[in-house]
């Protein structure tokens, strides 16, 4: 049987000969070109089983060569390689047809994958290629361009053509929110309306009728109807951000909207459909909260459709200095003068650990604009805005395991490696995750018990725990109290 062929375009000679010999080797067929025309040609003639093209080619960008190709062989699979490994080209590729999209540089291995699963598929539909938003060529709601970042683009360009439930997490500052945006500025529900509420900045009894709305006379002040946010966000996106934060009873009435598709004002008997996407966020480890009685666990399932986890920006640190320069430049287009940053400036930033993650980077950013007298941003004037990235010890609290004084961070950090290198011994305990966490737990509790006095109800408040529950893991956790306080 004749192998496949695949034909690739890339105005690359060292990209065309790299990929020409590790297909060549896998048994495929390949012809390469260096220009778009070429390529059509060869389609057009009914030559080749699959598709690799760059983006950026001297006669013609390969993603306006996707639409053509879908017309007259919606059958032949193309994927899409650029250098140019932004979101937008991730949203472009995924919107006029491409069945994958890898950013350079990739991995072979990878690649090969890509090319295996496209040969393999089904072919698809002859359906119309969705049209890109308008002004998508002026957006970038995210920077970045690690490995990280590229998943993280690849995902929400998959989500395209889809309307399925999202739940992003993160470390506060990371982005979730406008990750939650950029999924539906380029969803199908883009000319419906983005609808955000935050769990945790809204009291505990009003987050009922700040969800489904309530009547007149519902209760005491309810002096009007109030549309609560699901009605505000029908035919768009329902972002809830800090979703952990929500109260139980609320949870439930959640639960039931995303069984059911309708919901009842507070007060209200006739049922509304729901027709919204809903988008969630926490910067909470929820199964976490499951195990302690926080979280209902069949909402997590119904919410967790599609998981995205966002890096902290520690963990893609290159992108550092593309973040910095785009901060820089919209705050000279707010207003603030015109600032750049040296190269020391800028390792300077790539080094830093960054606590309050990209937000805090973007406040740098606006605060160095404001008021560094220079034009360049050297490196010394960077390192006296940062914070220090760790307290010092008498700051950091302290773990009282065996009556030392060892700071609480590097004792979970000890512990974690003793369990690691026991796990490479072949002699780890099969409960390491959960002796690691009472090493976590055992000190909070009985840090925050002492600054409570023992006071148990004050300190289950500070800890966001039912009283019950922290008092279930008093007794487990064996942690002395003092008698005589609740």
């Amino acid at each position: 049987m004749t192998p496949p062929t695949v034909l690739i375009a890339d105005d690359d000679r060292s990209i065309r000969t790299v990929l020409t010999q590790a297909l060549g080797r896998s048994g495929y067929q390949v012809r390469s070109t260096s220009n778009a025309a070429t390529l059509w040609r060869w389609v057009e003639e009914g030559e080749g089983d699959l598709v690799i093209t760059d983006v950026v080619m001297p006669d013609e960008n390969g993603l306006d060569l996707i639409p053509r190709i879908r017309r007259v062989r919606p059958e032949l699979r193309v994927v899409v390689m650029s250098a140019q490994s932004t979101l937008m080209t991730a949203v472009k590729a995924a919107q006029r047809g491409a069945f994958e999209y890898l950013p350079k540089p990739f991995d072979l291995q990878e690649l090969l994958a890509v090319v295996a699963r496209a040969l393999a598929a089904p072919a698809p539909p002859a359906a119309a290629v969705t049209p890109t938003p308008r002004d998508a060529d002026e957006k970038l709601p995210l920077i970045g361009r690690s490995p990280a970042m590229q998943e993280i683009y690849r995902t929400i360009a998959r989500l395209t053509t889809a309307d399925l439930t999202v739940m992003i997490n993160g470390e506060s500052g990371t982005g979730k929110e406008l990750v939650a945006r950029a999924l539906h500025d380029y969803g199908r529900r883009r000319n419906g309306p983005f609808v955000p509420i935050n769990m945790a900045a809204i009291p505990r009894e009003l987050i009922e009728s700040e969800l489904f709305g309530h009547e007149r006379g519902a209760f005491t002040g309810a002096t009007n109807r109030n549309v609560g946010r699901f009605e505000q966000a029908t035919g768009g996106t329902l972002f809830l951000d800090e979703i952990g934060d929500m109260p139980p009873e609320a949870q439930t009435r959640l639960l039931r909207v995303l069984q059911e598709g309708e919901f009842t004002t507070v007060g209200g008997r006739a049922p509304i459909r729901a027709n919204v996407r809903i988008i969630a966020a926490t910067h909470r480890d929820l199964r976490q909260s499951i195990r302690h009685g926080l979280f209902r666990e069949d909402l997590y399932y119904r919410l967790n459709v599609v998981p995205i986890r966002l890096p902290p920006l520690r963990e893609r640190s290159e992108d550092t200095a593309d973040l910095a320069r785009h901060f820089l430049e919209r705050a000279h287009a707010d207003g603030l003068p015109a600032k750049s940053l040296d190269l020391a400036a800028v390792e300077a930033l790539r080094q830093y650990r960054w606590p309050g993650n990209v937000r805090e980077l973007e406040n740098l950013m606006r605060r160095l604009a404001a008021l560094c007298p220079d034009e360049v941003i050297g490196q010394a004037a960077v390192r006296a805005e940062l914070t220090d990235p760790e307290p010092p010890p008498s700051a950091e609290p302290q773990a009282t395991e065996g009556g030392g004084s060892e700071p609480l961070g590097r004792a979970v950090e000890r512990h974690i490696r003793q369990f690691l290198t026991a796990y490479r011994d072949g002699t780890a305990p099969a409960d390491m995750y959960d002796r690691v966490l009472a090493e976590v737990e055992r000190p909070l509790i009985q840090m925050t018990l002492a600054a409570t006095r023992g006071n148990q109800i004050k300190a289950a408040a500070m800890l966001g725990l039912n009283r019950n529950t922290l008092r279930k893991k008093i007794r487990d956790l064996e942690i002395p109290v003092v008698r005589g306080l609740a």
